[in-house]
């Protein structure tokens, strides 16, 4: 690793901490601590080129989910939750507060090694380090323009802010206009991970948070539609 990409590690057990410096910095990725959630904040307000966050959720004072809302105002960088917390409900939650990765404590070194770099490597892409697979830096979705060279989206010359997750997902079914693409699918294309049952809600969550933002009305959605059966289509131009 030529340069050394940059984790922050934020939990308030000092030994998971520990544990996973050791484990990050082993495989030369370059590892900075903070213990609670506001530290957390003030982390990434400090340093803008952190690439990926590691964050527990159940910190005393600010917990994990309100420190990623609040991280989500200054930085797209990805945010991978670390939780003993395995409901649904729980995901659904840390997703919606705008993160993009879920593991569940305890988890094997091999398994949190694999979610980094999945995360990474989507977000040196998203950041334009990586080449694109479009021939033109702008294009036209109904009354949006999406900056493929940016990875911004506006509307009406407002600019949208995405995450770098929901970015990705947006540019898959761009890339695959006029086909129906189901959650497995888009899994599998942005997540670059095993598609497992609790991977459709992941999907799900993130359509629904792409609508909230893209759509005029995002219970009737014209951008990124339903196909009943098939999965989530946008259409041909």
């Amino acid at each position: 690793m030529s340069s050394a990409q940059q984790i922050l590690v934020v939990d308030d057990d000092a030994d998971i901490r520990e544990v996973l410096r050791i484990q990050l910095e082993n495989k030369g990725y370059s590892v900075s601590e903070a213990a609670n959630g506001n530290d957390a904040v003030a982390a990434v307000t400090d340093n803008p080129d952190i690439d990926l966050i590691i964050l527990d959720i159940m910190m005393p004072g600010l917990s994990g989910t309100d420190a990623c809302t609040l991280i989500r105002r200054i930085s797209s960088a990805p945010v991978l939750f670390l939780t003993a917390k395995s409901k649904e409900s729980d995901k659904t939650e840390a997703y919606e507060n705008g993160g993009d990765d879920y593991l569940v404590k305890p988890f094997s070194q091999a398994e949190l090694l694999m979610k980094v770099r999945s995360l990474l490597r989507r977000y040196v892409v998203y950041k334009g380090k990586g080449t694109s697979p479009f021939n033109s830096s702008e294009i036209r979705l109904q009354d949006l323009m999406i900056d493929t060279a940016s990875h911004f989206v506006y509307r009406e010359n407002q600019k949208i802010e995405l995450t770098d997750t929901e970015f990705q997902v947006l540019m898959y079914l761009v890339k695959n206009r006029g086909k129906a693409k189901d959650a497995q699918a888009i899994y599998e294309g942005v997540w670059n991970d095993k598609f497992l049952p609790s991977s459709t809600n992941t999907v799900m969550v993130h359509i629904l948070k792409l609508r909230k933002k893209l759509e005029l009305d995002f219970n009737n959605p014209t951008i990124i539609r339903t196909v009943w059966g098939k999965g989530y289509q946008i259409d041909e131009a």
